[in-house]
C-alpha cells in the first residue's frame, strides 16, 4: 500500500485523536508519532515542538469561522454568535479550553479574528479603553466556562456517566447533591444559598452560559453614549428571552 505522506494536517487529525483519548496530561509527540505509524523524529520536519503543535490545534479550531460585518444595531447578537461558537469550538476536542488559555490569540492566522471582535465592540460605539479590554473578557469568559465544563465532565466519567458528552455534562445526579445540601444548611446562617440554591445549580449548561454572557453584554452596553437610537436598548433583553 501507498503510505499518505505526512504533512501538518495529518499530524494535528493525529494529535486531536490523541487528546481526545487520554487528555492533555496524556499528548506528547511519541504518542501522535505512534498514532501515525511514524518515528518522532519525522514529525519535526513539520513541527518544531510541542508547543508549536498545541498552537496548530489551536488555530485549526478557527477553520472556516468568519465574523460579520460589524453591526452598531446588532453588536451585541454579534458578540453572542462569537461567544456561543467560541465554546463549540472549544468542545468540539477535550482539554481545548486549558490549551486556548496557554497560548495568546495574536499568531499571524488569528490576528484577523481579533481585529474582527474589536471592529464590532468600536463600531458600537464602545469607548476606546473598554473595547480594549472587551475582547480578552469574553475569552476569558469562554475559556473559563468550558474549563469549568471539562472538569464536571471529568467527575462525571468517573462516577459512571457514560452518557456523558463534552457538550452536556451528565452531573444530574452530583447537582442534586450539591441543591440538597444546599438546601439542608441553617436557615438562620445560610438564607441565601438556601433561596438560591435550585438555581445555582442547574443542570444546563447552556443556560447558565448565556445567563454569565448576557451580564457581561449589558454591562458592555452600559458604558455606550446614549442618545437617539440608544444602543443600550438592547441590553433590555431578559435572560429568558436568549
Amino acid at each position: 500500500a501507498v503510505r499518505t505522506p505526512l504533512s501538518r494536517r495529518r499530524i494535528v487529525e493525529a494529535a486531536f485523536t490523541v487528546l481526545d483519548r487520554q487528555g492533555l496530561d496524556g499528548l506528547s509527540m511519541r504518542q501522535v508519532a505512534a498514532e501515525l505509524g511514524v518515528t518522532v523524529s519525522a514529525l519535526y520536519a513539520h513541527v518544531s515542538s510541542k508547543d508549536d503543535l498545541l498552537e496548530l490545534m489551536y488555530t485549526r479550531l478557527f477553520d472556516g469561522f468568519e465574523m460579520p460585518e460589524p453591526d452598531p444595531e446588532r453588536w451585541q447578537e454579534q458578540v453572542r454568535d462569537y461567544a456561543r461558537a467560541g465554546r463549540r469550538r472549544l468542545l468540539s476536542h477535550r482539554d481545548m479550553a486549558r490549551i486556548s488559555m496557554a497560548h495568546v490569540p495574536f499568531t499571524a492566522e488569528l490576528l484577523p479574528h481579533v481585529e474582527a471582535l474589536l471592529a464590532v465592540f468600536r463600531t458600537a460605539g464602545l469607548p476606546d479603553r473598554i473595547a480594549a479590554e472587551a475582547g480578552d473578557l469574553i475569552s476569558t469568559y469562554i475559556d473559563g466556562f468550558v474549563l469549568e465544563e471539562g472538569m464536571w465532565q471529568d467527575r462525571a466519567a468517573q462516577h459512571g456517566g457514560d452518557d456523558a458528552s463534552p457538550a452536556r455534562p451528565d452531573w444530574r445526579e452530583m447537582a442534586d447533591e450539591m441543591q440538597n445540601y444546599f438546601a439542608s444548611l441553617p436557615a438562620q446562617d445560610f438564607p441565601h444559598l438556601r433561596a438560591l440554591a435550585g438555581l445555582m445549580v442547574t443542570d444546563s449548561s447552556d443556560e447558565r452560559f448565556d445567563i454569565g454572557l448576557e451580564i457581561i453584554l449589558r454591562g458592555l452596553a452600559s458604558y455606550l453614549p446614549e442618545g437617539p437610537g440608544d444602543a443600550n436598548a438592547d441590553a433590555g433583553r431578559t435572560p429568558d428571552a436568549i
